[in-house]
């Protein structure tokens, strides 16, 4: 038989998935999550103790508690830019950027690594619902950064990571989401993500800049923000 607080992690578990499914998600203050969860609010606190140990949240005193691992050496001010950015930005930096990063990858990829980058396009392929399919997205993503070997390069795209979590992002990632549906994404885009992959493989560079470029730029018309990056002045 559970525990109260094993039943209140369990609880709080769920409430996570629905809340903050993604990482850099900001959840729901403690007074509004003691009453979703069924708990005092010092069960909360083991809880949302519990999950920071296992590095599924984090928390910021005066900010908050965000889902997943604390960033390291982020200054508050970066907040202040991700709540600002707009879909259009983001995209536009990410289309600039991880070409880059998937061409650097082709030519520095192990095998191992290799290995990483298929179990996180089969994770994108096998996900049934939106914070699945976010959390996959985002892992394969962050990946090829890793796959890069540059720190700085995996600094950045835990940047986009969180904007993409914390920003308009959201609202128009989840408007296009309800408008194209899981299939899309796990049949469209991860043969997209696949042809990065292979292109990986191969160590060929120019292929896998373009594969992602082709990707992020079909994930833009999707969600309707290449036309705004191409109006501004």
């Amino acid at each position: 038989m559970r525990t109260k607080r094993e039943t209140a992690k369990a609880q709080l578990w769920r409430v996570l998935e629905e809340r903050a499914p993604a990482s850099g998600d900001r959840l729901p203050p403690e007074r509004v999550l003691k009453d979703l969860v069924g708990c005092s609010r010092e069960t909360l606190r083991t809880a949302l103790a519990a999950l920071e140990a296992e590095g599924e949240v984090w928390r910021h005193v005066g900010q908050g508690t965000f889902r997943g691992r604390a960033p390291l050496g982020r200054p508050v001010k970066d907040t202040l830019l991700l709540e600002a950015t707009t879909s259009a930005d983001l995209m536009d930096a990410r289309r600039l950027l991880e070409p880059q990063i998937a061409a650097a990858a082709a030519d520095r990829a192990t095998p191992d690594e290799l290995g990483v980058l298929r179990a996180r396009l089969e994770d994108g392929r096998t996900a049934r619902d939106r914070a699945a399919c976010e959390r996959a997205d985002d892992a394969f993503h962050q990946s090829i950064a890793h796959v890069a070997r540059n720190p700085v390069l995996i600094a950045l795209l835990r940047h986009f990571s969180s904007a993409r979590c914390r920003a308009v992002w959201q609202r128009e990632w989840d408007r296009t989401y309800r408008r194209i549906g899981v299939d899309e994404f796990t049949k469209v885009h991860s043969d997209q993500h696949a042809r990065v992959v292979d292109a990986i493989a191969a160590g060929d560079a120019p292929a896998a800049h373009h594969a992602m470029a082709e990707h992020l730029e079909a994930v833009s018309i999707d969600m309707g923000v290449l036309d705004l990056e191409r109006q501004r002045p």
